[in-house]
């Protein structure tokens, strides 16, 4: 990887659009720390410590640190990426929409364009949420309608801003620029929980005790690093052979090609949704100002993270199941709506392919669903044992950091696409040189 980088530098084209994204990055750290007006950055920061919840510890995360210290960035990238979701299900809902998608390239520049708009919609209507639901709990300094609306407006025009830097970065910059965007926030945050870890493990221990622990953090980081790097390096190759035929006076076709099926077929996605639905009614509790107390709290506890896994108070560990069946559920849902089998299966048959020993058409739409299930369950498997670890220690041993398994995910498959990219650049460059010699 050091020497990818090291190359990509001598190259100017290359080595311009890495600083050009680099630049943006240090935008986008500047403004996480630019204050919402009106905003009582104390009185939020106390709020945000007393709360009992994880609910809003990840979104902490992705955000930067802006959501703790409500900046202008504190919405992030968060409307965006929830409104790309949305585009995406109801591509597979909408006939209008997905046939949007097989227009080529315009049909995704208006896409893309229904996607900003959809973003803004749901940013206002955060922005709206937060300045309302906290302003009156005493995060505005003065919770009136100018200020609750300058909070809102501040609040927007930021996601607006963030988007517009995601979407420079890929156009002017190096790999996608939303998923960037999106590591570079987690990314920020791991400083402060590593030593927040070593802290209370390591520092002050005695000798014996201190380097035991060090030992196990640093093997838990590796080994959860490798199950991401292996479960998005893992693939499974269907082999297609193309009969050969008659063109005019040629005979074209018998080549051998493969499908790629990628064991982590859905990506991140199960565990945001499954995170997404345990969290959500603890978020309006806290908006709403519940405390959590009688019947309610107790199924809010449940629904937990913090209370998983704990020694004293086993029984909530069941929120924990609901969890993983839902991060399985996810898997194949998500799946099933982004990989129609019976679609491949028919252009295979169409361009005279065929799996060797299946026969074209539903057979082979059959099969493909088979290895295609026994693939997604293979892939939730792995989702499910890195996104639970971080539970299980934290319940065990009370080791509580902002990032998990969601975020080692984020971190290390967009690292891995980016290099992918940069190794690709620096290839196409190659062949230029080579064909303009």
């Amino acid at each position: 990887m050091l020497t990818t980088l090291k190359n990509a530098f001598k190259i100017k084209e290359i080595r311009s659009k890495i600083l050009f994204t680099l630049a943006m990055l240090v935008v986008i750290r500047l403004g996480s720390q630019l204050p919402v007006p009106g905003v009582d950055r104390t009185y939020f920061s106390t709020w945000f410590e007393q709360q009992t919840g994880d609910a809003f510890s990840f979104f902490n995360a992705i955000t930067g640190g802006s959501f703790l210290n409500m900046s202008i960035l504190a919405l992030n990238i968060s409307p965006y990426i929830t409104s790309s979701i949305i585009m995406q299900l109801l591509t597979i809902a909408i006939p209008k929409l997905e046939e949007m998608q097989r227009d080529g390239e315009d049909g995704r520049k208006k896409i893309a364009s229904i996607t900003r708009y959809v973003t803004v919609v749901l940013a206002v209507v955060n922005a709206a949420a937060m300045s309302i639901g906290f302003g009156r709990q005493g995060l505005l300094v003065n919770y009136n309608a100018l200020n609750v609306i300058t909070c809102i407006a501040a609040l927007t025009a930021g996601s607006a801003f963030m988007m517009w830097v995601g979407e420079r970065i890929t156009e002017k910059g190096i790999g996608n620029g939303i998923s960037i965007v999106l590591v570079i926030n987690i990314v920020s945050r791991l400083p402060q929980d590593l030593a927040n870890l070593f802290d209370q493990f390591v520092f002050g221990k005695a000798p014996a005790t201190a380097v035991l622990a060090a030992c196990v953090i640093i093997a838990v980081i590796i080994l959860m690093v490798v199950l991401v790097i292996v479960l998005n390096a893992g693939v499974r190759k269907i082999p297609v052979q193309y009969a050969k035929k008659v063109q005019g006076r040629k005979m074209v076709g018998g080549q051998t090609s493969n499908i790629p099926l990628k064991v982590n077929t859905s990506g991140v996605i199960p565990v945001i949704f499954a995170s997404s639905i345990m969290q959500t009614p603890i978020i309006i509790c806290s908006f709403l100002g519940y405390q959590g107390t009688g019947f309610w709290g107790e199924v809010l506890k449940y629904l937990n993270q913090n209370y998983w896994c704990s020694r004293t108070q086993p029984i909530y560990t069941i929120g924990m199941l609901v969890y993983i069946l839902l991060v399985i559920f996810f898997a194949y849902f998500y799946t099933s709506i982004t990989f129609n089998p019976l679609m491949v299966a028919d252009n295979m048959k169409r361009q005279g392919g065929f799996i060797p020993g299946i026969r074209p058409g539903k057979p082979t739409s059959d099969y493909l669903t088979r290895v295609l299930n026994y693939l997604i369950f293979i892939g939730a498997v792995g989702l499910v044992v890195i996104a639970i670890l971080p539970f299980i220690f934290s319940g065990l041993f009370g080791a509580h950091i902002s990032f998990g398994g969601t975020s080692l995910i984020i971190i290390v498959s967009v690292i891995l696409e980016t290099m992918k990219q940069v190794e690709s650049q620096m290839l196409v460059r190659n062949y230029k040189g080579f064909l303009n010699d």
